[in-house]
């Protein structure tokens, strides 16, 4: 809570603000941190194998993706340290997993697995994760194996406080964990599920929650994502493709941009409130910058309401106003942009066809990597996987 009082032409703000910055220093470290932190954990390695399948085993898929993930996020976004919990094949408990996040400082968690059944049935598709209290059997299934990891540790009943992997009563502990990151965690799932399907392709298999140990101490906002399942054959194979591991490794990229984004977004919102209550000088007229004579880019037009979906292709995010010649937009023409906050996002194309758009997007992905679908309504931003999946109601009538 704030209050502003102006004063001999002065902006005052009083004691308030130390107060909040007292109550709420996750606040403030977002807003003046100089790098966005990201630790990325390939699970299992070493004499851990994860899950086994036919042609390979789990913590070597899980390596994979990791790292080109890792790499596409060191190549694309300058701002962001990226830190491993492994590099390369070697075991590490999964309380140390955690203690290389908080020693980092990060700012997320992105923990990397692949699924298995042990059922015959063939099962497919991709799911997220976060922290909480399974609420079905399958659901403490899939956290059963992931944390049975601590059984290759030998002291794991005394580094775990006595949990049993194996026991469902131990996981009673998670019903009492209050989880100050759960909305950011959840969000991330999300954004993950939804590139996964529409980006990747990949079978839709939720967003769930269960009581991982890696999650449980890491003191930032953090997802376990499961990439598939190794114990189908088809998709054990496509696992193990080149194609099959960038593809996964760039829906997690999109989904990450995306999340960083928001919090950029909500950072600057934070930042202000600050710069409301800086000094006012008195306005001197001023001639303008060479740079600033060049013709400004206009807002997108306001769509009419006429409750139609636009779908168009979002490129880049900026502080202020571009020119139309800006080098950020490498040569491309007719380039719009609206205002979220403080946040100026551009956008490239404009359809209510959302197949045409996503062309547009794989045409554009060359040279803007983290390109990605965005939805309007009556000029408004609206959920793009609602809108997709409005969009093939429609064409399917």
């Amino acid at each position: 809570m704030f209050l502003i009082m102006k004063l001999d032409g002065h902006y005052i703000l009083y004691a308030f603000i130390g107060i909040w910055l007292f109550i709420s220093p996750m606040a403030f470290n977002t807003v003046w941190a100089k790098d966005f932190i990201v630790v990325i954990d390939a699970g299992h390695g070493g004499k851990d194998p994860g899950a086994v399948g036919k042609i390979s085993k789990e913590k070597d898929i899980n390596l994979k993706v990791a790292l080109k993930l890792g790499d596409r996020i060191k190549k694309n976004c300058q701002d962001v340290k990226v830190v491993y919990t492994r590099d390369k094949d070697v075991f590490i408990p999964l309380d140390r997993r955690a203690q290389i996040a908080n020693e980092a400082k990060a700012d997320l968690f992105i923990s990397i697995h692949t699924n298995s059944v042990a059922s015959p049935k063939t099962v497919k598709g991709t799911s997220t994760w976060t922290l909480g209290l399974a609420r079905s059997d399958a659901n403490l299934a899939v956290a059963k194996r992931e944390n049975s990891v601590i059984m290759y540790e030998g002291d794991y009943q005394t580094r775990y406080a006595g949990f049993n992997p194996d026991s469902s009563e131990s996981y009673i502990i998670f019903e009492f964990i209050q989880d100050q990151y759960m909305s950011q965690s959840v969000r991330l799932a999300s954004l993950v599920q939804q590139h996964f399907k529409g980006t990747c392709k990949r079978g839709d298999r939720g967003v769930h929650q269960a009581g991982f140990l890696v999650l449980k101490n890491t003191a930032m906002p953090g997802i376990l994502v499961e990439l598939g399942f190794i114990s189908t054959p088809e998709e054990e194979r496509y696992l193990n493709t080149e194609a099959g591991a960038n593809n996964l490794a760039n829906g997690i990229y999109c989904a990450f941009l995306n999340y960083k984004e928001e919090q950029q977004a909500q950072s600057a919102s934070i930042i202000s409130v600050f710069d409301e209550v800086k000094e006012q000088p008195k306005e001197q007229p001023k001639e303008l910058p060479k740079e600033q004579l060049k013709e400004p880019l206009k807002p997108s037009t306001p769509v009419v309401a006429t409750n139609e979906i636009i779908f168009k292709v979002q490129i880049l995010t900026a502080s202020s106003v571009l020119n139309k010649n800006d080098k950020r937009f490498k040569g491309l023409k007719d380039v719009d942009y609206y205002k979220d906050g403080k946040i100026y996002k551009y956008t490239y194309g404009a359809s209510a066809d959302y197949n045409e758009v996503l062309k547009t997007r794989r045409r554009l992905a060359g040279n803007f990597k983290g390109a990605f679908v965005v939805a309007f309504k009556n000029g408004k931003r609206i959920d793009t996987n609602k809108a997709i999946e409005e969009f093939k109601k429609k064409r399917n009538k």
